[in-house]
């Protein structure tokens, strides 16, 4: 029982980090840019570059989003 709790509030604070890096602007422009890197330096293809921006930029646009309401 003790056990459970304790995966409970770690699950928890894991998916309560996981959605602040998903909804700060900070957070997504340095992906962006690390990912921008990437490309630059040849270590992903630019099919792996366009699907991760897309998704990137859509996070961006939802944190906005989050942030004007």
């Amino acid at each position: 029982m003790l056990i459970m709790k304790g995966l409970t509030f770690i699950a928890e604070e894991i998916s309560k980090i996981v959605d602040r890096e998903q909804s700060d602007e900070g957070t997504i422009k340095e992906r962006l840019m690390e990912l921008q890197m990437k490309y630059e330096m040849d270590e992903i293809s630019e099919e792996e570059y366009d699907r991760k921006e897309e998704e990137l930029l859509k996070l961006l646009e939802q944190a906005r989003e989050k942030k004007g309401t």
